[in-house]
């Protein structure tokens, strides 16, 4: 397990300002592939995170992750909708238990 981003002294660097400015001598390099925590950065890659960890998702495939998680989170509304309204049916569970031999089923 890696440790978390509040509980390492790892640095965080953002595109927006920032209260102190970089050296401009170094040390460090910019534009080029950064390993951190075994995980392989390059240039413009987006990186998301939140409080269980951080994810590098490679440039030339941000619009085909906004896209699935678009589609997950919409199902996930719907499923909740369904909660909230006593409407969800869960009989599909029930039969793969059975078909699968669980018993009291």
């Amino acid at each position: 397990m890696y440790p978390s981003i509040h509980q390492d002294r790892l640095p965080v660097f953002a595109a927006g300002a920032t209260h102190r400015g970089p050296y401009k001598d170094g040390p460090g390099a910019i534009n080029v592939p950064a390993a951190v925590w075994g995980m392989c950065v390059e240039p413009g890659d987006l990186i998301v995170g939140d409080a269980d960890g951080l994810l590098c998702i490679p440039f030339d495939r941000v619009d085909q992750v906004l896209a699935a998680a678009q589609t997950k989170s919409a199902g996930e509304e719907k499923t909740l909708a369904e909660i909230a309204e006593g409407r969800l049916d869960t009989s599909w569970i029930d039969e793969r238990l059975r078909s699968q031999g669980c018993a009291g089923i």
